[in-house]
């Protein structure tokens, strides 16, 4: 699932980092022992060689290209001036910079190097020097006189029909899917071969599956996601799932490849779909989130028009990936001028499975949203899943999409679609209260995700009918249309609490305190019901665990 056909690595050794020497940095000879692991040639080069390392370039690449494998170049040089060239590397490596004071520079070497081989003239060496200089010069006038425009390469080749920008200059689509494809995926996404014996566990799972599908139940979340998955496919549109244990899913509710009970043969019903047309991709990863996000991220900028997802396994997994969520994935069209439609599935919810498998860190999500550079959502329904993964990519607009996936929602029985809502519904942003007069309302709770289902339980179990709930699906892009929109009906004063089952200084609340007054203006009251504040994303102790959530939930609607 993440063959390259081989990489070229290559290391600029300038021997110092910053102002750490070799020693210091690593414990081996080599900085490219530690490619040892990996059983691939490493080539150690002269920097100062200009032939040699153009040389050893050459065989790089041709290894790579007549094995497929691996390869590492060691280019082995210095920098001249220490780290840039207003530092002083003299304060820490002195012995080291008094022979590179004395030492000359590459250019000088190679020239006198192509005069004693009779290759090249001292005349020849400076008209050349002297046309490059030139060709700097001007360079550096036109770029202060503002009036250079560089091309941009990035939105050409295969992004030419897809676009970034302000979110509320791309228009919503149409994602909903005829009840009879509907239908007829069905049946294809529930079949296996007379000759494949499938699990006994599986099986029952299967045709649960085909009766849902088929709305003789009510659609739960793995059904309606796979149903995403096969209207996509149908459609032509390639679909990639990476991430640990996708196949199954970690909470056994994907099933998307089928493993023969005996021989241990792989089926994939999705990839049946549509013989000429189906590319679906489902890969079980290692535990090497950075990697394999890394790799993700670089799929998602070669396929624009992909559906291509990542997974972890519970929501904190995402930790030791931050580095490319923080410097490639929010930034990338900011910083790096590329468009990314990469899915991040994150399971989150609190459910008394300790700190460790409560929390994917929604508000790390938050804090790095800006300027429409991605979309966060906390989803309560298996229809806005189909509609939210459709949306994706039947759009033009291509932005990283972060969803705090659920676990106990997955089987949840009030968390549940009906077939009509795929066939004629779409993805809902903010979902209003169907139920309570907003007329009678004394008050408004706003909440996303799980925690909804909580509050609704208690509501109904109290017997309490003047108590809006309102689920914010989507939490970034938020529109003050859509907030001023969904409230329009409650009477000026009415009590306004933002709810969440996450500590007062994680979750939502801080990004919604930030936004939501502006968006109110001024015609209700805003609070925050939550958990105290905690150093620790959730309690290790499941009776503590139901003890705050009661209280939490008591609270909003007391």
């Amino acid at each position: 699932g993440y063959a390259t056909g081989g990489t070229v690595h290559v290391v600029i050794n300038n021997q110092i980092g910053f102002t750490t020497a070799p020693e210091d940095s690593r414990s081996t000879w080599y900085c490219t022992d530690i490619t040892r692991m990996l059983r691939c040639p490493v080539f150690h080069v002269n920097g100062e060689d200009p032939e040699a390392v153009a040389q050893v370039v050459r065989l790089a690449a041709d290894f790579r290209q007549q094995f497929g494998q691996d390869v590492v170049i060691d280019m082995y040089c210095y920098r001249r001036y220490g780290h840039n060239e207003a530092d002083e590397p003299r304060y820490t490596q002195p012995v080291m910079y008094s022979v590179i004071d004395k030492q000359p520079n590459v250019r000088e070497v190679y020239v006198r190097h192509l005069q004693e081989r009779g290759q090249l003239a001292e005349s020849d060496a400076e008209e050349i020097a002297q046309k490059r200089q030139a060709q700097m010069e001007a360079e550096l006038q036109e770029a202060r006189r503002g009036t250079y425009v560089p091309p941009d390469y990035s939105m050409g080749g295969v992004w030419k029909n897809y676009r970034g920008g302000p979110d509320r200059d791309c228009p919503e689509v149409e994602t909903a899917v005829s009840m009879e494809r509907l239908l007829n995926l069905a049946a294809k996404i529930t079949t296996t071969p007379e000759s494949f014996e499938v699990n006994p566990k599986v099986k029952r799972f299967l045709k649960e599956r085909g009766e849902r599908a088929r709305g003789e139940k009510a659609l739960d979340w793995g059904t309606a996601e796979t149903l995403a998955y096969a209207t996509l496919l149908e459609e032509g549109t390639a679909v990639r799932l990476s991430g640990q244990d996708s196949r199954r899913g970690t909470f056994s509710h994907r099933h998307a490849v089928l493993f023969d009970a005996k021989t241990g043969r792989r089926y994939m019903p999705l990839m049946h779909v549509n013989e000429q047309l189906s590319k679906i991709e489902v890969w079980d990863s290692p535990l090497s989130e950075a990697g394999v996000l890394g790799f993700e991220y670089g799929y998602s900028l070669d396929t624009p028009e992909a559906l291509v997802i990542w997974e972890a396994q519970f929501g904190d997994f995402a930790n030791t990936a931050q580095v490319i969520i923080d410097q490639f994935l929010t930034s990338c069209e900011d910083k790096w001028h590329r468009l990314s439609g990469l899915v991040l599935l994150l399971p989150h919810g609190f459910e008394g499975q300790g700190p460790e498998h409560s929390s994917a860190r929604l508000e790390r999500f938050l804090c790095l949203s800006a300027e429409d550079n991605i979309q966060v959502c906390n989803l309560t329904t298996p229809a806005q899943i189909f509609h939210c993964l459709r949306r994706q990519v039947v759009r033009p607009y291509r932005k990283p999409l972060v969803i705090m996936s659920p676990k106990s929602l997955l089987r949840h029985p009030d968390a549940a679609s009906s077939l009509e809502e795929l066939s004629t519904g779409s993805f809902q942003r903010i979902i209003p209260d169907s139920v309570v007069d907003p007329a009678t309302a004394r008050r408004v709770v706003l909440c996303s995700g799980k925690v909804y289902y909580d509050l609704l339980a208690a509501r109904t179990a109290a017997n309490i009918e003047d108590v809006a709930i309102v689920r914010f699906e989507q939490l970034f892009p938020l529109r003050p249309e859509h907030v001023q929109e969904v409230l329009a009906p409650y009477r000026d004063g009415t009590d306004v609490v933002w709810t969440q089952e996450e500590p007062f200084n994680s979750g939502a609340w801080y990004f919604m305190n930030a936004r939501l007054p502006a968006m109110l203006e001024g015609r209700f009251p805003l609070r925050c019901v939550s958990r105290a504040e905690s150093a620790s994303p959730a309690t290790g102790s499941h009776a503590a665990h139901k003890l705050e959530q009661e209280r939490l939930v008591t609270e909003a609607l007391a």
